[in-house]
């Protein structure tokens, strides 16, 4: 293609550090061979902590213990995370087996389900790396292009056991992850120890990714699928998103949605989160086709010289949304139909038990912020499931809100799985607030982090769940997200309420978010502490309960009352 040459002819001296990072790494290849055998640093060198992201994993350390091992004069305590490619969030009772002999035998003895339904690892050491991705390997698992300037964990609405449309939007999910998936044999070779091809890729040669090229993408990308009338997967919250269209059973296409992404810098108008546009329609068949189409788009057109503007929501917003859907007509090589009338009404799980179309049943199972452990005189979650999984002959499938699902249980087995739930105290009462609130990692793990949030929101939301109690809005639910920084992990941009760390016990209160994730919020109050927190929302809480319209949800209210103006648009994000 004429784009390719004209990429390569490009100074990667007027590009981002990144760009030339990737063209000289010879199709990501790089030097992490020799840095998996250094023992002198349980780190790998900078160029290659880059590089590590496309294979699925990140370089981290832990913060906690970061100024004691300065103090000793020893470097700090590196580790990675390693993220899962998962599309679609199933695995089977083996593979929950594997999943969890390899966190207690390669990293930290937890599993976390992330908000892309997946797994995560954390403490994962160097020197155990090969083991690990070796053993996801053996049990048909992967961590290729989790992470990095690639197409990402593919996503759909949760269990494909549930009925026979959600079946083939999994499948979906599936072929569009198999069809983005970059070429390089760089995974294999280095860290599975296959058999490496003599002389290697050269630099000039595209046929080695013939999708990505040697440039691969300016930023990450992901994709997501909904069924209405269910928005589980926040869909208008990503790059890509498709819309289920399903009459009287029958699954007749999607609309198509481009350019959202969550991240943002604090202090930096120009950055902003961003929900996507509805730009047309297409038929099943043709969904990885538009998907690789608009992947191609932003290969060629997005920014490479600022990171900060490469994702494809501002592409979108430089070739504006009719001129990008155009230039994915082009590829395409055919128009998209008119975009249906598809609603969308809520953004939550299903949780307990319910039935699926063919009399299964499936229990749905709260994780809180998705951290699977055992917790002293409390829930027993990684053991519990590791019982589930030696007795269950169905599936377990995680959810984008940090839940699992134990499909295909016969009536007949629906008592055993419930002993077990017991035996582990991993059912537990909790109200619709802690149920819709999610968080990510931040510390001690995170590099990124400013403020807490998984060890931090449990707390925040026992305060909240008594001035709901005061108000009588016990048994309602408000969606509460919460971030360590502002890259949006947890997708706090589109909460009712959400909270974004600014430093340690700080943080932006954002509020007026769309229940059913239609809607983005708009900041309150500016690094804020607990105390501040608690002054503020108490009154508009008790507001809420007093005058609040029939089924009317927090974040309408607060913007029908004039509390918080709406965000109409991303670019309006920071207009007060």
């Amino acid at each position: 293609m004429d784009i390719i040459a004209k990429m390569r002819d490009v100074s990667l001296d007027e590009l981002h550090t990144n760009e030339r990072l990737k063209v000289e790494s010879h199709y990501l290849y790089g030097t992490l061979e020799e840095s998996l055998a250094d023992r002198a640093t349980g780190a790998v060198n900078e160029a290659d902590t880059q590089l590590t992201k496309f294979h699925g994993f990140y370089q981290q350390d832990d913060r906690d213990v970061r100024d004691d091992r300065r103090h000793r004069k020893l470097e700090p305590l590196y580790s990675f995370m390693v993220r899962l490619r998962l599309p679609g969030g199933r695995v089977s009772p083996e593979q929950w087996l594997t999943l969890d002999d390899n966190a207690m035998r390669y990293a930290n003895g937890t599993l976390r389900i992330t908000t892309r339904q997946t797994f995560q690892y954390h403490g994962v050491f160097k020197e155990n790396l090969r083991g690990h991705l070796q053993a996801l390997d053996k049990a048909m698992m992967d961590t290729i292009a989790a992470c990095g300037d690639v197409n990402r964990n593919v996503i759909c609405s949760a269990n494909p056991h549930r009925s026979p449309v959600h079946r083939q939007v999994y499948d979906l999910a599936h072929e569009i992850s198999t069809r983005l998936l970059p070429s390089t044999r760089a995974y294999h070779e280095i860290f599975l120890g296959e058999e490496r091809v003599a002389g290697g890729p050269q630099e000039t040669d595209d046929e080695v990714e013939p999708l990505y090229t040697r440039h691969y993408l300016p930023r990450k990308f992901k994709v997501a699928l909904a069924i209405p009338p269910e928005n589980d997967v926040d869909v208008f919250a990503h790059d890509v998103g498709f819309i289920a269209d399903v009459q009287a059973g029958e699954l007749k296409g999607f609309n198509v949605c481009i350019g959202g992404g969550m991240g943002m810098t604090h202090g930096e108008t120009a950055t902003f989160p961003r929900l996507s546009d509805i730009v047309g329609y297409c038929t099943p068949d043709r969904v990885a086709a538009v998907s690789e189409a608009i992947m191609l788009v932003q290969r060629d057109n997005g920014n490479r010289h600022d990171r900060k503007q490469a994702r494809l929501k501002y592409t979108v917003e430089a070739l504006g949304v009719e001129g990008f859907r155009e230039r994915v007509e082009e590829y395409l090589g055919e128009s998209l139909a008119p975009a249906h009338e598809l609603p969308l009404t809520h953004n939550g799980d299903r949780l307990g038990w319910y039935q699926g179309e063919d009399g299964l049943w499936h229990y749905g199972l709260f994780v809180q912020n998705g951290r699977l452990a055992d917790v002293d005189g409390g829930a027993q979650l990684m053991t519990g499931m590791r019982e589930i999984a030696k007795a269950h002959d169905g599936d377990i499938v995680l959810t984008t809100n940090q839940n699992l699902i134990i499909t295909q249980v016969p009536e007949a087995r629906r008592e055993a799985i419930d002993t077990l739930l017991a035996d582990y105290a991993m059912t537990f009462e909790t109200t619709p607030l802690r149920r819709h609130a999610m968080a990510c990692v931040a510390f001690p793990t995170c590099g990124l982090a400013m403020a807490e949030s998984e060890r931090y929101l449990p707390s925040l939301i026992d305060r909240l769940e008594a001035i709901m109690h005061d108000a009588g809005l016990s048994d309602d639910a408000i969606i509460v997200r919460m971030t360590g920084c502002p890259n949006g992990c947890a997708r706090p941009y589109l909460a009712e309420i959400g909270f974004v760390g600014k430093t340690l016990g700080r943080y932006n209160l954002y509020l007026g978010g769309g229940f059913a994730g239609e809607r983005l919020n708009k900041l309150y109050r500016e690094n804020i502490d607990e105390a501040t927190i608690l002054e503020e929302l108490t009154p508009l809480i008790q507001r809420y309960a007093a005058e609040r319209e029939a089924d009317e949800a927090f974040g309408d209210f607060v913007v029908r009352a004039g509390v918080i103006a709406p965000t109409l648009a991303g670019r309006e994000f920071h207009a007060r």
